[in-house]
């Protein structure tokens, strides 16, 4: 069975030169004080699902965004609507709820006199069949890992993933978004190459697996394109959001499956 792989940097380049008309040329944005809003929500049954809001700061400060304090929060699957309580500042979220695959779902954020709306619709469930670490392959990094996900993607299904690593528990920054253009009803071998973090045997490595939709996986891979790699969400390169009035951030509805290794 003949199995794919990925590395970053070439799927950058043949998406850029065989995509141009799906390539978003974006400008920085040097405004501040520009409002930034950051939604989730997953199927997972025992996390928080949550709402950031706050205000952009100069691309050359920390990224320590100024909560926004006082909005009225909802999210609805078209059945229901429930009200995201704040707390801390700026962090507006709701326990003991999860997210079905298929349904879509809309989020409602009212603050300062205006409302902002935004829909994602959660993507089937993929299964993450697992994590290996190799050695590195450069000759410089004797005792250096790299870590690579396996999966077989639906055929005749179009996918998106986003995955999300940490080490050690500190989030990598790297932005790691594909689809399954090439890879439709395959098994595939992604590996995660990253320049962020070194990995070393004695680490433990943790990647949560995001099945997103369409328009999720065309902010991750615009923020890849841009080489930003911040992987918080929000950066100067203002992706193209779902949210109307456009806004800085993004709202998204995604099935999350993790898995974690002892390097060795």
């Amino acid at each position: 069975m003949n199995r794919f792989k990925f590395y970053t940097s070439l799927f950058l380049l043949v998406l850029i030169v065989t995509s141009c008309t799906k390539v978003i040329d974006l400008k920085l944005d040097n405004q501040t004080g520009k409002l930034v809003i950051e939604g989730k929500i997953n199927n997972t049954q025992h996390s928080v699902q949550t709402v950031k809001i706050s205000r952009n700061v100069p691309f050359t400060s920390s990224n320590a965004y100024p909560p926004v304090t006082g909005a009225i929060v909802t999210v609805s699957d078209g059945f229901g609507t429930l009200q995201f309580l704040e707390g801390p500042d700026g962090t507006y979220s709701a326990n003991k709820v999860f997210g079905s695959p298929g349904r879509t779902y809309t989020m409602t954020v009212l603050t300062d006199g205006k409302t902002y709306t935004a829909s994602s619709t959660m993507a089937p469930r993929v299964a993450f069949d697992s994590i290996t670490v190799s050695k590195s392959v450069f000759k410089s990094s004797k005792n250096r890992r790299e870590i690579s996900v396996h999966f077989h993607d639906p055929v005749g299904v179009p996918n998106y993933y986003n995955f999300i690593m940490y080490v050690n528990n500190v989030q990598v920054r790297n932005i790691f978004a594909y689809n399954d253009d090439f890879t439709d009803g395959r098994n595939v071998d992604i590996d995660l190459v990253e320049n962020d973090i070194d990995v070393y045997p004695g680490d433990t490595v943790r990647i949560e697996m995001q099945c997103i939709d369409e328009n999720m996986y065309t902010y991750w891979s615009t923020l890849m394109q841009q080489n930003n790699n911040f992987g918080g969400g929000v950066t100067p390169a203002n992706p193209p959001t779902n949210i109307s009035p456009a806004t800085l951030g993004y709202f998204s509805a995604y099935t999350s499956q993790t898995k974690a290794v002892l390097v060795k």
